[in-house]
Order: structure tokens, then C-alpha cells, then sequence
């Protein structure tokens, strides 16, 4: 049952759930520190002396606080998305924003730009991506959420082919596989300006999406009846969608393409607190966070080699989103 009563319980629950997973992500990696150590870093001040703080402050820290803000970013638009569309099977992917910054960074990747250049057009890439989603559902003739799902779906198989030439152009002993491994996400080149580049629009974002929480409820009426409380439908829309852009273009061009996250983590928000959005944008925050940890550590500690976030994600989204389905089935026929 959603926690209705109680939902505030649920997301300070969550919060502190996440800081307990973001301060054990601190002592695993391939050189194992204990909580009393990472303990004393972490106080320790002026912070990054010493072997175990330049590991702490230097290389943890940054990659936690980004895994964070990622994860939290596609917990985040994947559940304003799906409230948007109405439609549970809607994920970030959807609305083209992903492939473009993809396309963006692998384009920058195959250049051999800097790193600042390769966010830059990671970001920008995104952006346009939803402008011509608008203008592809403009020359349809309708400004609907069927309209932006197709232009959504055609601009992501545009985009994805445009990545694939590409690869096919990329230099196959070094670029590719720097390409590749990119394009499956890491946080493996976390750093302090990274989180810097990444918080300030993420940030921006998330506070008017905040903001807009209670109105994002009112997108799940009729077009009709939303229109009759005085909501501008379209202008909200077009709004909330700019900023699910923003939060999923900064987490690209951070951190590689991340699926599955976007889709899997709203439905699990939902079981806990319903589908009110002034409850439901906050948690899907913070248990976004919490998984993109666990999923984080995973990639970091089952091999000896780094393995992409995207193959852990979907390796661990796959199962879990079966399972809610059948879970959902099953509620749906008991009633």
C-alpha cells in the first residue's frame, strides 16, 4: 500500500537510506578502506591529505556525488515523464533527448575535443533534440503527447543511426572503444568539476520541476478538463519538458548513456507513495539515488575491470521491471 499518511516519512527514510549507501560506496573500490577510516577523512581537516584522503576526497567522493545526481536526475524525469505522458512505459529515451546528447558526445569523442567541449556538445546536442521533436509534431499538425511520443521515436532512431556512422568512422584501435565505453556509462572520469557542471543545471531543473509539482497532476486530466481549471496545457508542457531535457543532457554528458533507471525507478516510487506527484517527484529522487549507488558499486567491485553502468543497469532493470508488471497484473485482477 502507498504510504499517503505518511509520505514524508518514506522520502526522509529514503534520504538517509541513500547517505548511508553513499558513505559504505566510499570505503569499496580496488583499494578497500574501513568505515573508521573513510570516517576520519571525511572530518579530517584541511581535506585530501594523505593517501587515503587524496582516494576520499580525490576519486570516491566526486564519482558518489555524481552516481547521486545522476541516478537521482533520471528517477526524477522518468517519473515527471510518465506523469506528462500518462503513460507508464515512458522513459527518458523517449522524448529523443538521450540520443542527441549521445550523438552529441560521440561526436566530440571522434573530434578528440577537450573534455569541457565534449559535455558542452553532449548538452547542446540534447537540447536540439527537443526543439525538433517540437518541430517535427508542429509539422504534423498536432502539439499532443502522441504527437511528441512519434517525433520523440523518430528523432531517438535518427540520432541512434547518426552514433552508429560514427562508430563506423572511429579509429577501431583507440576511438571506438573509448566510444563504446562511453555510450554504456561509467563515472569512472568523475571529478569536483564534473559535479560542478552537472549540479548547476541539475539544480535549476529540479527546482522548477519542484515548483510545478502540483500542476504536473493536472496534466493526467482530459485536455479538456485541464483546460476548463484555467492550465495552460501546452505551455506546461512544453515547460516541464525543457526541463526533463535539461536534467537528462546533464546527466549524459557526464556520465554516458544510463538506461533502464528512468523506466524502472517511477514504478517503484509509485508502489511506495502513490501517484501524486507533490510526493512522487521527490521520492523517485532519492531512490533513483540509492540504486544508481548500489548499481555503482557493482560495476566497480564484481570484476577487476570497470564494467559499464548500462550493462549492470540492464542486467539488474530487466528482472525487476518483470516482476512489477506481474506484480501490477496480479493488484489489478484482485480487485
Amino acid at each position: 500500500m502507498p504510504a499517503n499518511h505518511h509520505p514524508w516519512l518514506v522520502q526522509g527514510s529514503l534520504a538517509l537510506v541513500t547517505l548511508a549507501i553513499a558513505v559504505a560506496s566510499l570505503c569499496f573500490g580496488q583499494y578497500p578502506l574501513s568505515l573508521s577510516a573513510v570516517g576520519h577523512t571525511l572530518v579530517h581537516l584541511p581535506p585530501g591529505e594523505g593517501v587515503i584522503g587524496q582516494i576520499v576526497w580525490s576519486v570516491r567522493l566526486p564519482r558518489v556525488v555524481m552516481a547521486l545526481l545522476a541516478g537521482g536526475a533520471l528517477g526524477l524525469c522518468g517519473a515527471t515523464l510518465q506523469g506528462v505522458f500518462q503513460n507508464p512505459l515512458v522513459d527518458p529515451h523517449i522524448i529523443g533527448v538521450t540520443a542527441g546528447s549521445a550523438f552529441g558526445g560521440t561526436l566530440a569523442i571522434l573530434l578528440g575535443v577537450g573534455s569541457l567541449l565534449m559535455m558542452a556538445s553532449t548538452f547542446f546536442f540534447g537540447l536540439v533534440a527537443l526543439g525538433l521533436i517540437y518541430a517535427l509534431a508542429a509539422l504534423q499538425g498536432r502539439d499532443s503527447t502522441l504527437g511528441l511520443i512519434l517525433s520523440g521515436i523518430i528523432l531517438s532512431g535518427f540520432f541512434a543511426a547518426l552514433v552508429s556512422l560514427m562508430q563506423y568512422l572511429a579509429d577501431s584501435e583507440e576511438t571506438l572503444p573509448n566510444i563504446v565505453f562511453w555510450l554504456l556509462g561509467s563515472f569512472a572520469t568523475a571529478s569536483w568539476h564534473k559535479v560542478l557542471l552537472m549540479s548547476l543545471p541539475l539544480a535549476v531543473a529540479a527546482g522548477a520541476l519542484w515548483k510545478l509539482r502540483w500542476r504536473i497532476n493536472l496534466l493526467a486530466l482530459e485536455e479538456r478538463d485541464a483546460r476548463s481549471l484555467g492550465v495552460p496545457v501546452a505551455a506546461l508542457r512544453r515547460g516541464v519538458l525543457v526541463c526533463c531535457a535539461v536534467l537528462v543532457a546533464a546527466q549524459v554528458a557526464v556520465s554516458g548513456s544510463i538506461a533502464w533507471m528512468g523506466l524502472v525507478v517511477p514504478h517503484l516510487a509509485r508502489l511506495l507513495v502513490g501517484a501524486d506527484h507533490r510526493r512522487l517527484l521527490p521520492t523517485a529522487f532519492w531512490l533513483g539515488a540509492a540504486l544508481m549507488l548500489v548499481v555503482d558499486d557493482l560495476a566497480r567491485t564484481l570484476t577487476q575491470a570497470e564494467i559499464p553502468i548500462g550493462i549492470v543497469t540492464a542486467l539488474l532493470g530487466a528482472p525487476l521491471f518483470t516482476f512489477l508488471l506481474v506484480q501490477s497484473r496480479r493488484r489489478s485482477t484482485a480487485r
